[in-house]
């Protein structure tokens, strides 16, 4: 066990490190935080606008006015998220730098649309919405990453216009911005010209066609995500925040299979996706927080018999209702403890497989592309994240039910030995 946990330790510790401390993974991570509350609102109101049964209390032709009266909050949200990730994303490029992080956010907006094709169905000066949603996500990504480092390049090159004292500093910012602006969207403007002249037509065409493509296929299978699942659980055990990790590299390719999903899901077609940004967080982190120690403290009301063990249920159990485990993963302790490192570590990635098998061969529903608050509490979140579906919640009670019976023999023997300790130093205490 030593020998292992010294191999997993060499090899995956100097890369998580590596990971977590990259300058563009951090941006992205932020980008996508900039972008929750607003897809988040969006989500909300695609369950409202999707309630069960509604259209049977107030017939066909009102529920169609209720839904079209609700669409323009998912459509001004989820529907152009990409937009606000990639916002997102040249600010926090630019802050990192200690530059003016709304002019990165501007130019990275600004350089996306100048590379977006604004013409639909033969009608010239439209944005299609697609493109800015989960077509467009990869594109943006680069994008926004490229416009930033060319846009603090200029400035650190001092390419910009220095106004005489006395003038308001909104107006000195504004033209220092100009000519790296100016400059940078140029660039962007002459990649556009010549992707015009290939077969691509456009350069969201040809990042689609042979990036986004393969990497969302590889994203939505089981082995990959067996993979980021293990994963996830392994930089957790040595102390790293493996979630954060993970998610900073699955997440465009998640969300993108997640917004197919729901917009399969408004269309009333059949769900093109089982393994999507919801399928992580609600079939498997959504159950008590990563690891799905909601759970594990069940267990440990269970069976426990230590006072340590007990003392840490009453302390995790209200926190671990929404989500919330740090008190489990300090204070098991999850973190170096060669106790749980097998449940910790496959429990999760037995209820990856267990729950993609059951949604592909339909006793679940999949996951309908809403992103439901990663605070909501386990059986109501898979409720929700299915579209309103019963059979959501029954899939996150066997998933905790599976999680449970694994972790049950582990922690009776940490029980065990708990409860020795206490009780040698109850008799040394007589």
């Amino acid at each position: 066990m030593n020998k292992f946990m010294s191999m997993l330790e060499n090899i995956l510790l100097p890369i998580a490190d590596k990971l977590n401390n990259n300058r563009y993974l951090t941006a992205l991570r932020n980008g996508f935080m900039v972008a929750l509350p607003l897809i988040i609102f969006g989500s909300i109101f695609v369950v409202i606008a999707n309630l069960p049964f509604l259209d049977k209390l107030i017939g066909e032709e009102a529920y169609a006015t209720y839904q079209s009266t609700l669409g323009p909050a998912s459509a001004a949200t989820l529907s152009i998220m990409g937009l606000f990730v990639i916002m997102g994303i040249g600010y926090k490029m630019v802050e990192q730098r200690g530059g003016e992080a709304v002019y990165g956010a501007a130019v990275a907006v600004a350089a996306f649309l100048v590379l977006t094709p604004q013409v639909l169905d033969g009608v010239s000066n439209v944005i299609p919405t697609n493109i800015l949603g989960a077509q467009g996500m990869f594109l943006g990504i680069f994008t926004a990453f490229i416009a930033a480092e060319l846009y603090q390049l200029f400035v650190s090159k001092k390419l910009t216009i220095k106004m005489p004292q006395g003038v308001p500093s909104a107006v000195s910012r504004s033209f220092s911005a100009l000519i790296p602006i100016s400059l940078t969207l140029t660039i962007f403007l002459g990649i556009r010209i010549i992707f015009s002249y290939t077969p691509y037509d456009t350069v969201q065409n040809f990042i689609y066609t042979l990036i986004q493509e393969p990497l969302t296929a590889l994203g939505s299978g089981l082995p990959a995500t067996l993979i980021a699942v293990l994963l996830i659980q392994v930089f957790w055990f040595f102390g790293l925040h493996g979630q954060i990790i993970i998610n900073s590299i699955f997440d465009p390719i998640w969300y993108a299979l997640n917004e197919e999903n729901l917009t399969a899901f408004q269309a009333g077609e059949a769900l093109p996706n089982i393994v999507t940004k919801q399928f992580i967080d609600t079939f498997i982190v959504g159950i008590g927080g990563s690891g799905m120690t909601l759970a594990v403290l069940i267990a440990i009301f269970v069976v426990a018999k230590s006072r340590q063990l007990r003392e840490l249920g009453k302390l995790g159990g209200p926190s671990g209702i929404f989500n919330v485990n740090e008190p489990v993963i300090f204070g098991l302790p999850i973190i170096m403890n060669p106790l749980v490192i097998i449940p910790w570590l496959f429990a999760p990635v037995v209820v990856a497989a267990v729950t993609y098998f059951a949604m592909y061969t339909g006793f679940a529903p999949r996951p309908a592309g809403l992103i439901v608050p990663w605070t909501t509490p386990a059986l109501l979140s898979g409720y929700l994240a299915t579209g309103n579906n019963i059979m959501g919640t029954v899939m996150q009670l066997i998933n905790m039910a599976i999680v449970f019976v694994i972790w049950v023999p582990f922690l009776k023997v940490m029980d065990k030995q708990y409860y020795e300790s206490e009780q040698k130093a109850a008799q040394s205490a007589e």
